[in-house]
């Protein structure tokens, strides 16, 4: 059984889809049911005890300054990535690459409903998935033998689809800071997600496994009516618990 050490919180992105609400604040600090996503995460990982957290910010850097302060109880570290207009995600994780040991990677644009699948206890390198039956745009994992073998772009039926949340083994941690410097360096694929790093460009340096977990204990949010539906909806919770 493995242990997270660390987290890494990727926030810098411009959020574009949230348009006109993120022309004024970042996406991860956009607030869902009164909650604003970012502190969600940090208030699971703290408590799962993983109290080293490090967010990578660029677009509306400034708001996020609010953080550390908020959270005395956490060592929360901003790191600003230069090139989060020019380059894609690859560059976020690039810039926080020294702190890829035995580390936790989450998009800062989620909202954490069940505390439980931030859990730092794990046996393999893999990523928070729900199996799905139901066809599905997003990346769609298949696996052998609880190994993942391949990864829809495209999505599809029948298979783990990929949740923004990964954890990452020390050895494992150590071979994608390598491959990610490979690929950002020298090879300048500035407009790769960071998860092409190991699912696309190296899968053969890697046997990763899925963190199975349940499509209710993490929402995330891509266009305005998402959020607006899921506003709707806890809304009609809240009523019912009255």
């Amino acid at each position: 059984m493995n242990k997270i050490k660390r987290a890494i919180i990727m926030a810098s992105g411009l959020g574009t889809r949230l348009r006109p609400l993120t022309l004024t604040v970042p996406k991860p600090l956009l607030r869902v049911g009164g909650v604003v996503m970012i502190e969600s995460i940090i208030d699971g990982l703290l408590a799962n005890n993983i109290s080293e957290i490090h967010i990578v910010i660029g677009y509306l850097k400034d708001c996020f300054a609010y953080l550390p302060d908020k959270y005395p109880n956490a060592d929360i570290d901003l790191i600003f990535n230069e090139d989060y207009q020019e380059c894609n995600n690859i560059s976020s994780l690039y810039v926080a690459r020294n702190f890829l040991d035995e580390t936790m990677i989450i998009d800062g644009d989620q909202i954490i409903k069940n505390q439980q699948v931030l859990t730092p206890f794990f046996e393999r390198s893999g990523y928070n998935s729900v199996y799905i039956t139901q066809g599905t745009n997003e990346w769609l994992q298949q696996t052998k033998n609880e190994t993942v073998v391949s990864c829809s772009r495209n999505g599809g039926q029948c298979g783990f689809q990929l949740y923004g949340i990964s954890r990452w083994t020390k050895r494992d941690s150590f071979q994608l800071r390598q491959d990610l410097e490979l690929e950002f360096v020298q090879k300048h694929n500035h407009q790769a997600y960071w998860d092409d790093v190991a699912m696309f460009c190296h899968p053969d340096h890697y046997q990763l496994g899925i963190f199975e977990m349940s499509s209710s204990d993490v929402i995330e949010i891509d266009s305005i009516k998402d959020l607006e539906a899921l506003n709707e909806s806890l809304l009609k919770e809240r009523r019912k618990d009255l």
